[in-house]
């Protein structure tokens, strides 16, 4: 099942989500839909705060950057619970988007290696190490789970230099080719 995706301004976007217990009712259906959801909007990534559930969740498949990023080729994950536990000093600056925030793109620094720990939708425990750009996307994600959005890690002046683009979004007025969820409509 398709799910809206919720919009910036949305104040679930900006909650601190709860850990996902784990007798939580058809997590895989809600797995499985988020996944749908994200395929839908041609996205990457998607945070279960982003189709507005307060629930540390967030599925992942970024094999369609594989091209230009090796690293991408076949990660799908679907990550309950994650936790940081290393996070590189070398940092790189690449350009962002994300669904939350349509027509909104800058760069942002985010660490080149990370180190996570999480449960799949099985409830098996995985710990990792990721690299590159299927770094970045996982850090973008966990972001949402903190109730953060990258625009936050934008200066001042870039983000005033989007703020009709954000005052569209949280009005309604902006466009999407997915189903999304504006505060205003």
């Amino acid at each position: 099942m398709i799910l809206p995706v919720y919009l910036y301004g949305q104040p679930v976007l900006r909650k601190e989500a709860e850990e996902v217990p784990m007798d939580y009712p058809d997590l895989k259906q809600l797995v499985a839909n988020m996944f749908e959801t994200m395929y839908n909007a041609d996205g990457v990534g998607l945070a279960a705060p982003q189709v507005g559930l307060s629930l540390r969740l967030l599925v992942i498949d970024a094999d369609v950057m594989g091209d230009d990023f090796p690293e991408c080729k076949g990660f799908k994950r679907a990550m309950i619970n994650p936790v940081f536990l290393e996070k590189s000093e070398e940092e790189v600056s690449m350009e962002e988007g994300c669904l939350s925030l349509p027509g909104v793109h800058e760069k942002v620094s985010r660490s080149t290696k990370i180190r996570v720990k999480y449960l799949d939708e099985d409830l098996k425990e995985h710990e990792e190490t990721v690299e590159g750009f299927a770094a970045r996307v996982v850090q973008h994600e966990c972001e949402h789970l903190e109730g953060h959005v990258f625009i936050d890690n934008i200066s001042g002046i870039r983000r005033q230099l989007n703020k009709s683009k954000l005052n569209s979004i949280i009005k309604g007025t902006a466009r999407c080719s997915y189903k999304a969820k504006a505060v205003g409509k």
